[in-house]
């Protein structure tokens, strides 16, 4: 076992991953820029090392500066949280090289699944249903004509290397092709550097369905079930819970076999989420993220199992401490993202946080890394904390979410948790009879 892990990120993440190694017995080391020096996960790690000023570039995605950072503390291992750096292979090829492990999959892995044609490849040929669509990378609108054209409209264009909701643009005919083809070529390559597109069959009602994997890197994999997704806007998720209300047992020991078998046969390690669309009983893959999810804590809550200290273990080369009979759901879990934003138009709202109180009581978990008098920096990512309730069924979790959200208290900036008390009143919500598009059509309504 590891002795001391370096986190490669900041804020609640990094918090959650030195509280994983505290009670496993191993140090931490905490990395952060110049904006970041007075952070709660500087705070809580056992050592800290500034690696650079306030843009990303220049600090969390510094390869040589956290290098350094393990060469100058000792540590052995570096967890990357989730964005940043953890699904970049690159990176992952940096840290093996340097005699370090990374707590993740492989770069081959990452480098399969980060390429959204190959990914779909892979995962046919493994056995796992994908939404209908061009064989490969589509690069004419004459071409992209024929794909609308085989598979009627409307479809959607997504940039190879896309994700967030970049470089993604529905056709709802063959007139809006062309505009359609053309600007997702164009967010790809100004993005991620890459203008390459393909297309599939855009679903109308689907929801978002993602399965939890995790494999020991030597054959072995399992499920942890699912979580249901489907509320977001932008193509950013903003509620989750799990089990999903429209998943039957059926459904999920059939697809959750077939992504765990998929895992198993190319001896994946560590955790990482297979994503679907689901309409009338089908599922159909649209990727994998070969990380630890933003959500995974709704699936820790339903199992009652440690995912961050399970990357660990199987990282540092021990064998997965569940089997697959071993995980049986227990209750419902709801998480609520709760961002730095002003609405309607969910704008970043930075600042400083002149009170905070989070909730409790039974079945409640505040994810987070506020405090009173923290000024939340301008430079990253808007999401400020996790709420997360779990109950004996979801009508429970539901009501215990109303109260957590009514204790939680976040002044000094605009927040979301208004959006979250407004939705609870939602019939759609309450029923759990929702798609990916519902919230979208709601806020058009509700917030403007």
């Amino acid at each position: 076992m590891f002795n001391k892990i370096l986190i490669a990120n900041r804020g609640e993440i990094a918090l959650r991953v030195i509280r994983a190694c505290r009670e496993m017995g191993i140090g931490s080391v905490a990395v952060h820029s110049t904006a970041d020096a007075d952070a709660m996960h500087v705070r809580m790690a056992d050592e800290s090392v500034c690696i650079g000023p306030a843009p990303s570039p220049l600090s969390y995605l510094n390869f040589p500066a956290i290098i350094s950072a393990c060469e100058i503390t000792g540590a052995q291992a570096i967890h990357p949280g989730y964005g940043f750096l953890s699904e970049n292979a690159q990176f992952v090829q940096v840290v093996e090289d340097h005699g370090l492990t990374f707590i993740g999959p492989t770069a081959q892995h990452i480098r399969t699944m980060g390429d959204k044609i190959t990914a779909k490849d892979t995962m046919k040929a493994l056995g796992v249903p994908c939404v209908p669509g061009s064989p490969g990378g589509v690069d004419t609108v004459e071409d992209a004509l024929k794909i609308g054209d085989e598979f009627g409209y409307p479809v959607i264009i997504k940039a190879t290397a896309g994700g967030g909701g970049k470089g993604m643009k529905v056709a709802n005919s063959a007139t809006e092709m062309k505009s359609a083809f053309q600007t997702a070529r164009a967010e790809g390559k100004s993005n991620f550097g890459n203008p390459e597109v393909y297309i599939e069959k855009y679903l109308t009602t689907p929801r978002h369905i993602e399965i939890q994997v995790f494999g020991d890197g030597k054959g072995k994999a399992v499920h942890l079930g699912e979580r249901d997704c489907s509320l977001q806007r932008r193509h950013q998720k903003v509620f989750e819970e799990a089990p999903g209300p429209s998943i039957t047992p059926e459904e999920r020991a059939k697809i959750g076999k077939v992504c765990a078998d998929a895992c198993a046969n190319i001896n994946y390690i560590g955790a990482g989420t297979i994503e679907f669309l689901y309409e009338n009983g089908e599922f159909y893959f649209i990727e994998m993220n070969t990380r630890l999810q933003v959500e995974h804590p709704v699936t820790e809550a339903i199992f009652d199992q440690d995912l961050v200290r399970e990357q660990i273990r199987v990282a540092a080369g021990l064998p997965l401490s569940f089997t697959q009979d071993d995980l049986k759901i227990r209750g419902h879990a709801i998480e609520v993202r709760i961002n730095a934003e002003k609405l309607p138009n969910f704008s970043p709202c930075p600042g400083r946080i002149t009170q905070f109180h989070a909730p409790g009581g039974l079945g409640v978990r505040m994810d987070s890394a506020l405090y009173d008098g923290y000024s939340i920096p301008p430079y990253y990512d808007s999401l400020i904390g996790k709420l997360i309730v779990h109950g004996r069924d979801r009508p429970e979790a539901l009501a215990r979410l109303a109260r957590a959200l009514g204790e939680l208290i976040v002044d000094g900036v605009d927040t979301t948790i208004p959006l979250f008390h407004a939705l609870l009143k939602e019939d759609a919500v309450l029923t759990g009879d929702y798609n990916i598009h519902w919230l979208e059509h709601w806020l058009e309504t509700n917030l403007t």
